[in-house]
């Protein structure tokens, strides 16, 4: 026999609680498509797609994440790249580097 569980309803700030606003940044010089992906949103290459900040070649987007560490990188006009301005990197599965964020 299954029995359904109801699960409260949690309110948008409660699930703030248990995620951090973080924001991604990359300096490109040239106009391109410029999203983020990684184990917070199932490397969903075009879940987040980062906008141009004054025209000064600066890309970012503020997000809300869950509480922990993450594997994440940019996607520049297709390309899958790390973040050049983030100081701990890990080798992935396919022998890569991937950013790491401490949230």
């Amino acid at each position: 026999m299954i029995t359904a569980v109801e699960k409260p309803v949690e309110n948008k700030t409660q699930l703030q609680l248990r995620k951090k606003r973080v924001t991604f940044t990359i300096n490109k010089e040239t106009e391109s498509e410029v999203f983020v992906a990684g184990s917070f949103n199932n490397w969903n290459h075009n879940e987040f797609k980062m906008k141009k900040q004054n025209g000064n070649g600066t890309y970012s987007i503020t997000i809300y994440i869950p509480k922990g560490k993450h594997e994440y990188k940019f996607i520049v006009d297709g390309n899958w790249i790390i973040d050049p301005q983030c100081p701990e990197w890990t080798i992935n599965s396919i022998g890569t580097l991937n950013s790491v964020i401490d949230v």
